[in-house]
């Protein structure tokens, strides 16, 4: 499970961490993971206290997913360094990279939609009739899932009077 950490806590970490703390005991004592500080300790000194707030948000391109694919490959940079330097969340270029080492530059680029596919819910949107023969053909349309629903109506009726007379029970009749 992901630990949100406060403004506060963040600031005292880097307090402690600056007194002579080691990374064991900041990892052991705020239950994180090594790249965490890292990536703490590097925004810190790229942007000092603000850059111990939330990411900011940042449009993801196809530029940006390649330039840290091409400086994860060609200078070796630890994965926490290309976060601070891109301003990237950890999670989403260790997606990257997984996608690259997977099928490439064609999985990398790839833009398809995360999560279930959309359902198509309820009743389609109709489009208003344009010509008079549209509008014609409209109504016909309507006026013959009309008559269909009254048939069904009428032979459900009926089935239902005939079910009562054989029960020997009358319908009463208005």
């Amino acid at each position: 499970m992901y630990i949100h950490h406060s403004l506060e806590e963040k600031k005292e970490i880097i307090r402690l961490h600056e007194l002579g703390a080691s990374m064991c005991d900041l990892m052991k004592r705020y239950h994180v993971r090594d790249h965490y500080l890292y990536i703490l300790f590097g925004r810190y000194e790229k942007y000092g206290m603000d850059g111990l707030e939330k990411f900011k948000e940042r449009r993801i391109t196809d530029t940006l997913k390649q330039s840290v694919i091409e400086e994860y490959e060609k200078d070796c940079l630890p994965l926490w360094r290309i976060c601070v330097e891109y301003d990237v969340s950890f999670a989403s270029v260790c997606r990257w990279v997984q996608q690259y080492k997977h099928g490439g530059y064609v999985e990398l680029l790839r833009h398809g939609s995360r999560g279930r596919p959309r359902k198509e819910m309820g009743r389609l949107r109709k489009k208003e009739p344009q010509t008079e023969l549209e509008k014609l053909q409209a109504r016909v349309h309507w006026l013959e899932a009309e008559n269909a629903l009254l048939k069904k109506a009428k032979a459900l009726m009926e089935e239902e009077e005939s079910r009562l007379r054989g029960s020997g029970h009358m319908p009463s009749r208005h």
